[in-house]
């Protein structure tokens, strides 16, 4: 995987976790702060519970990814199969760009919201209810299992890689880039409901995600092109 795809992915996943990722998972964020955090807890617990939350959503995306680049080895057959997934890839990046920009709801059709399953609701109340730092992980992970289209979007990355462990990387990457927006919010509750500032870093990552985009459909392009490119030397 070249070093401009990872630093894409992790710009795109920076920024648009300021915008996308805190409207989406600001409610847990908040939720678990404001009930499994007190007043009397240290900063240091508070700390590791934040970080705890995170690495259990990480968990959970580098599994998906893994999955994703496995599957999506799997249903590479040729040049030709590999080149359409990337410019299948892009066309959705193109989608997701755009969505995060307000001109479409892409992602808005696409996230249908598992949370009012009971199985989930049962989860998640139990999990909030246990002051225990293990709990803090398991809320993350499920964090993780609900559907999002920015997540779907670096799902489908790592689709195009054609790899589980580099799908597995490209979902770790998207995780890890997501910490310092969420992980801020759960410190600091509160810290990015100021719009002009949300509204800013869901544009910066809208023009990123659609640039990001129109690569994959080159490398799609270029993949056709010529026979003796590998899918990996596209990501």
């Amino acid at each position: 995987m070249e070093a401009i795809n990872l630093l894409s992915i992790i710009t795109i996943a920076f920024l648009g976790s300021f915008g996308h990722c805190v409207g989406m998972c600001g409610g847990i964020v908040v939720a678990y702060t404001s009930t499994k955090i007190g007043q009397n807890t240290s900063k240091t617990k508070a700390f590791i519970a934040h970080l705890l939350y995170s690495f259990g959503r990480i968990s959970t995306y580098t599994l998906l990814g893994a999955i994703f680049g496995f599957l999506g080895g799997v249903a590479t057959f040729s040049n030709m199969a590999n080149g359409i997934l990337l410019m299948i890839a892009g066309a959705f990046m193109v989608l997701t760009g755009l969505s995060l920009g307000g001109k479409i709801k892409f992602l808005t059709l696409i996230e249908h919201s598992v949370s009012q399953k009971s199985w989930y609701k049962n989860a998640f109340k139990s999990l909030l209810s246990s002051q225990t730092l293990t709990s803090f992980f398991l809320l993350g992970v499920l964090n993780g299992l609900l559907p999002c289209g920015f997540v779907y979007f670096f799902a489908i990355t790592a689709a195009s890689t054609g790899d589980a462990f580099w799908g597995a990387v490209v979902m770790a990457v998207f995780g890890l880039s997501t910490i310092p927006s969420l992980l801020s919010l759960g410190m600091f509750v509160g810290l990015f409901s100021q719009s002009r500032f949300r509204d800013l870093m869901i544009k910066l990552a809208s023009i990123t995600v659609i640039i990001y985009a129109l690569f994959t459909m080159y490398n799609g392009m270029t993949y056709i092109q010529n026979p003796n490119k590998t899918l990996l030397e596209c990501h």
